[in-house]
């Protein structure tokens, strides 16, 4: 994984600690070998803090690390403001790069090809394209899409994050 920890540090200043003034950020792209490199890394916890599971309209954003501690990821969770049942997760690396987005509860999505996605589905980074393709959630992988929480945990076993945060789900999620 040092070349993708190499690439990071080259394509980022802010992932290699560094000043930055921001406006690059937007433009770092992957090679598709780094971003599948990315997904399939174990991903840990960094600590033991509890996080509540965001009601309407909230979101979280969840550090989480891989287990050597070399590559640094998030796990954003984000609900819908006024349906309950529409939301996001995702996990994020190089603090802005998309490698797995699963929507649910929300208009369909098109791909740049035309091709319209219905709701629920899942992004999965493309090099060349970030997140900007979806396809139809996995049924296999994702058994039951009315349960957001079991949703979650599947998500989070999809990104491979083998040592979970402590996620509490609240009385109303």
């Amino acid at each position: 994984m040092e070349a993708v920890s190499e690439v990071s540090a080259a394509a980022c200043p802010a992932a290699a600690g560094q000043a930055g003034d921001g406006k690059n950020m937007a433009e770092i792209n992957l090679t598709q070998g780094e971003a599948d490199a990315l997904v399939a890394m174990d991903k840990q916890r960094v600590n033991e803090e509890r996080w509540d599971y965001p009601g309407l309209g909230g979101s979280i954003t969840i550090p989480l690390a891989s287990q050597d501690k070399r590559e640094n990821f998030l796990l954003d969770i984000s609900r819908g403001k006024i349906d309950l049942l529409k939301g996001s997760y995702q996990n994020r690396a190089l603090q802005i790069i998309v490698l797995v987005r699963i929507d649910f509860g929300g208009q369909p999505h098109r791909n740049p090809d035309g091709q319209e996605i219905s709701s629920p589905h899942l992004h999965i980074y493309r090099e060349g394209f970030g997140d900007k393709w979806a396809i139809p959630v996995p049924a296999s992988q994702f058994p039951d899409m009315a349960d957001l929480w079991q949703v979650l945990h599947d998500f989070m076993k999809f990104c491979n994050i083998t040592h979970p945060p402590n996620i509490q789900k609240g009385l109303f999620s």
